[in-house]
């Protein structure tokens, strides 16, 4: 893609002074579009980079808690030998006693039957024990399959999602998976004029495509986040501030998912975030651009998973 970029700026800077200046004009579009395209390729790579490290962390963590378990059903083996053991060496003793008198064996006949009787209470709670953590191995191997197929279904929906949003590519709208959900980014320039929060029909479009894939996951929780830049709202009516604008904004796209019937209401959650989670530098108006956008957070319900970790 370099490469592309750098033929192109060259044949741009040769061609400038003997070509038309609607055939520069021409290769200067084409330039600013690989340009873009290098940028789109580059995210994804960010975000499968993220996705990766955060797999990876997990799976660290979840082998740790797979060799904590063996090293423990490890342990009660050797207690439950070590008791096993003495349990024979105790029988050999109540043996030998027996040849004892009788006053003598007696005492040492009830000793002997108390520590039997201890160690048959020590042996059923080890069993006991061995039995929890054969069931925890097996609930830990169903909280594992559990999330796997919790990442499958979101890769599945983001995939499904940047299907049914492909004619918006190029417009301000990105679809990426990271921390286990799936955010579907829109500029404002896609969904709003300056100051309002009316949706026009291009941005309404894209927020009706990511409906039907919403009716089609009604496990999914959805937020709905409004975001702003760090310049002031200076305009006036019923708009007090960026926060003010920022969750109008979010409501707005809201009322049009509300609209699809087969979407839980349950499921929607608008936010006003105003200027303070931006994702590029306010210095620029291409990052302040960036910054005036509304964020679709997509959730898989984990309660299934949060009651399983702690029953273990």
């Amino acid at each position: 893609m370099i490469r592309r970029l750098s033929l192109a700026l060259c044949s741009i800077a040769l061609l400038a002074s003997c070509v038309s200046k609607k055939v520069y004009t021409e290769l200067e579009g084409k330039y600013a579009d690989l340009k873009k395209e290098n940028r789109h390729l580059q995210n994804q790579i960010d975000s499968l980079g993220t996705a990766k490290a955060q797999a990876e962390t997990e799976n660290v963590n979840l082998q740790g808690e797979i060799d904590k378990l063996t090293a423990e059903r490890n342990k009660l083996q050797a207690n439950l030998s070590a008791s096993e053991k003495n349990l024979k060496t105790l029988q050999s003793s109540y043996t030998a006693l027996e040849n004892n008198s009788n006053e003598a064996l007696e005492a040492n006949m009830k000793k002997n039957r108390d520590l039997l009787a201890q160690l048959e209470a020590k042996e059923k709670a080890l069993a006991e024990e061995q039995s929890r953590l054969n069931e925890s191995s097996k609930r830990l191997n169903e909280l594992e399959s559990m999330i796997a197929a919790k990442d499958a279904g979101m890769k599945k929906l983001k995939e499904t999602l940047s299907k049914a949003l492909n004619n918006f590519e190029g417009k301000g709208l990105t679809v990426q998976q990271k921390n286990g959900k799936v955010y579907v980014s829109m500029e404002n320039k896609l969904l709003f004029g300056s100051g309002s929060w009316a949706v026009g029909s291009e941005g309404r479009k894209a927020v009706v495509e990511v409906g039907k894939v919403l009716a089609a996951n009604p496990d999914i929780s959805v937020l709905i986040e409004g975001h702003t830049d760090n310049v002031e709202y200076a305009g006036s009516g019923p708009i007090a501030d960026n926060w003010d604008l920022s969750t109008k904004r979010a409501t707005a796209i809201v009322a049009i998912l509300s609209e699809n019937k087969s979407i839980s209401p349950q499921n929607l959650t608008a936010a006003g975030r105003s200027e303070y989670a931006p994702v590029a530098s306010n210095a620029s108006a291409e990052g302040k651009s960036k910054n005036r956008r509304i964020e679709i957070i997509l959730t898989p319900k984990l309660d299934e998973i949060s009651k399983m970790l702690n029953d273990l």
